[in-house]
């Protein structure tokens, strides 16, 4: 017992020592998993040989700032997390009366915010620069924000590990590809027709799941997405195969006008020609992208608005009884087949809506657009964000989705790492590094504290040290 404690005063006093050898440990465990990875680069020659080609010096350098990293943590961060946590009384709830303007309305402000992005872009870029602005870093993230929000409902409020959603984006992304390019039948048409028929394929996979929960119920839905692939993949006839579908048609305003620029009734052949020369408006392809940011980000928030109201009613409170225990949500009476089908249901639908709205912006899908990485992306997602938490889930998917499209834009590094270097081939690399910062930092997601959705007078928040780890 005195060699114990002996040992723990130590490292508490000196917390050097500790972290100069978990630093040394972390320096030999990167070595050994990025030798192969960084250090040595397999290429051909001109007579198809191959040639082994060597990278000390990036090797090097990565493996310099893994140590430099883990001493950091070890010597100064804990440290000083673990006395702010002593230090910290702990608060039972957040009193609304007490916060700022912009906290009280950062709801509202997020919004307008989102509303006006494309018009700051616009007003700094240009026309033609702001299509990559506009299009990776408001289009892709608002799909991504839908996609994660519409998996809350089974993963965050119901307490369902699904690891197979992406099928119903695919579902919905083919519904109107087949329909659309078979039938000639408008986006407004097939949006709610590819939510319905994913909402149907997910009453499918609830009723087998029905008794399943945890790890059981997570291989079953991460094998019902792979099933969903591969007969896109073998069901040539009707989905073309790997070859997949092209010429999809594009989303036009209601049939007023379309934004293809030989059509007659492009958007500036329709304006009037007043309006057109006081904006002094001219032919270009970015007017669709902005259009498409608009109505992603229109059913983005239907996503929240419906959640919203769900939460409110008592099917949201049986999905969230559901969520902490379904015993207790039997013994008072909640039917517990129609909670877990109407929570796979809606989930699913609006999986459809983002599936169509991503065949339409793309043109072109096949099914390498819907393998299981994109499932985990999208539980990433609400895992970091927060399960149960709609804010906290759309920064997420900012940070990530948006993360890892700067990368393209990061070549600067290729001074430090050379011009071979391609920053966007390591955003998976930053991707779990990411993850396991968030977690560490944040065990609850972002947004840890949750406001209930039955109060007396007035709502309070219920702070994340109240919340239990992975629930909402």
């Amino acid at each position: 017992m005195t060699a114990i404690s002996d040992t723990t005063t130590r490292q508490a006093s000196s917390p050097y020592g500790e972290a100069a050898r978990q630093a040394l440990w972390a320096a030999l465990l990167s070595f050994g998993l990025f030798f192969f990875f960084i250090g040595l680069e397999s290429t051909q020659d001109i007579s198809n040989r191959l040639i082994l080609q060597s990278h000390w010096v990036t090797l090097a350098i990565v493996v310099a700032l893994v140590a430099l990293g883990r001493f950091l943590f070890i010597a100064f961060v804990i440290p000083a997390v673990d006395r702010r946590r002593a230090n910290r009384a702990p608060i039972a709830v957040v009193d609304e009366k007490d916060q700022s303007f912009i906290r009280r309305h950062r709801f509202k402000i997020m919004i307008a915010l989102l509303v006006l992005y494309p018009i700051f872009i616009l007003s700094t870029a240009g026309l033609q620069g702001s299509l990559k602005w506009v299009n990776n870093f408001g289009v892709q993230v608002l799909i991504y924000v839908m996609l994660a929000w519409g998996l809350n409902i089974v993963v965050g409020l119901a307490g369902l590990l699904d690891l197979g959603y992406v099928a119903f984006y695919a579902v919905g992304a083919y519904a109107y590809a087949l329909l659309g390019t078979e039938f000639g039948l408008s986006f407004w048409i097939l949006l709610p027709a590819a939510g319905i028929m994913a909402a149907f394929w997910g009453i499918i996979l609830g009723f087998p799941v029905l008794r399943l929960r945890g790890d059981y119920l997570a291989i079953v839905t991460l094998a019902f997405g792979e099933i969903i692939r591969l007969v896109l993949i073998n069901w040539r006839e009707v989905t073309n195969g790997s070859a997949g579908i092209s010429g999809i048609p594009k989303i036009t305003f209601f049939g007023l006008f379309d934004f293809n620029i030989s059509s007659p009734d492009y958007i500036l052949k329709v304006l009037p020609e007043s309006i057109v020369t006081l904006f002094a408006l001219r032919p270009s392809g970015a007017y669709y992208t902005i259009f498409l940011y608009y109505l992603i980000l229109a059913l983005a928030m239907l996503t929240a608005f419906v959640t919203i109201r769900l939460r409110r009613l008592p099917v949201g409170r049986a999905w969230e009884a559901l969520r902490e225990d379904e015993i207790a949500c039997r013994s008072l009476g909640i039917n517990t087949t129609n909670t877990k089908l109407t929570a796979f249901a809606i989930g699913a639908m609006f999986g459809g809506f983002a599936g169509a709205f991503f065949a339409a912006r793309q043109g072109f899908i096949n099914p390498e657009s819907f393998v299981f990485l994109q499932s985990a992306i999208i539980l990433a997602i609400v895992v970091l964000g927060g399960m149960g938490s709609l804010s906290g889930i759309a920064i997420a998917a900012l940070v990530m989705i948006g993360g890892m499209e700067i990368l393209r834009e990061m070549q600067f590094l290729k001074i430090v790492f050379g011009q071979s270097f391609t920053p966007e081939l390591y955003r998976m690399l930053l991707f779990g590094i990411a993850m396991v910062v968030v977690m560490v930092w944040k065990p609850r997601g972002f947004v840890g504290s949750r406001e209930p959705t039955a109060y007396l007078k007035e709502a309070r928040a219920v702070s994340s040290t109240f919340t239990k780890e992975g629930h909402g």
